[in-house]
């Protein structure tokens, strides 16, 4: 008895080890095959899509595509939502809404609402579940539900290089300049001047850089080591590879 035990549990352990496998299987076919691209845009038509540009699989909800441009090389994660409009299925005349530039990262569960226009720069990282919107609902009437009163649109433009941290909010009418970092969880409305970092909600400047004086407050990190001239990536990589524990190769 007891090897008939040992036996139905030893085959037991294998078909949940199959199982396991052909499922994980059959989601990295599906991620790969259901992955959006220039190449392989599947049924979303976009107004424009880079070259070398891909949109992780599962994507979120997308409407009003053909008023979305996406520049070269940007990284889309796994259920970003991307729309241009108030609704499906609209008119919005000739002008792009929303318009994404080269090497945009976009992190996971992150929503871009384009009702007014919205402009991000080229190489502007985006943690995860970012908000950015150009619309706000309004309250003037105290009578009214707040969801069935009229929103306020106005448009959003993130400079270059920027940094959104996990979970910040972008604002309608939020101007951020080059190189601005937005601490995770905060609230950006208004104007944000280049090389700035900000906090809070509602987000205020906490560091800025200026040319005369540097970084002030002064940064308490040392700053990062130059890589050296002349090494390749390929270099760094082995170098890392060296650098790691025998038992984590």
């Amino acid at each position: 008895m007891p090897k008939n035990r040992n036996t139905f549990s030893s085959l037991a352990a294998w078909r949940r080890r199959a199982a396991n496998r052909a499922v994980h299987a059959g989601w990295n076919w599906m991620q790969r095959a259901g992955a959006v691209t220039a190449q392989t845009p599947g049924r979303i038509r976009f107004g424009a899509i880079g070259s070398g540009t891909r949109l992780a699989f599962p994507q979120g909800t997308v409407f009003g595509a053909p008023w979305i441009r996406l520049g070269e090389y940007c990284i889309i994660a796994e259920q970003v939502t991307l729309t241009a409009g108030m609704m499906p299925d609209l008119d919005l005349g000739p002008d792009p809404v929303l318009v994404l530039g080269d090497g945009v990262v976009l992190g996971r569960g992150s929503h871009v609402i384009a009702d007014a226009p919205i402009t991000i720069g080229n190489d502007t990282f985006c943690g995860p579940g970012v908000y950015i919107t150009s619309t706000n609902h309004s309250y003037d009437d105290p009578d009214e539900p707040v969801g069935k009163q009229w929103p306020r649109s106005a448009p959003v433009e993130i400079g270059p290089g920027c940094w959104l941290g996990t979970g910040a909010v972008i604002l309608p009418g939020a101007r951020l300049g080059r190189n601005v970092v937005v601490a995770a969880g905060a609230v950006v409305r208004g104007e944000v001047p280049d090389h700035a970092v900000v906090a809070g909600a509602p987000a205020r400047i906490v560091r800025r850089w200026e040319p005369e004086t540097g970084w002030q407050p002064p940064l308490r990190t040392p700053a990062p080591r130059p890589v050296p001239e002349g090494v390749t990536p390929q270099q760094l990589r082995a170098l890392a590879e060296l650098e790691r524990p025998a038992e984590a190769r």
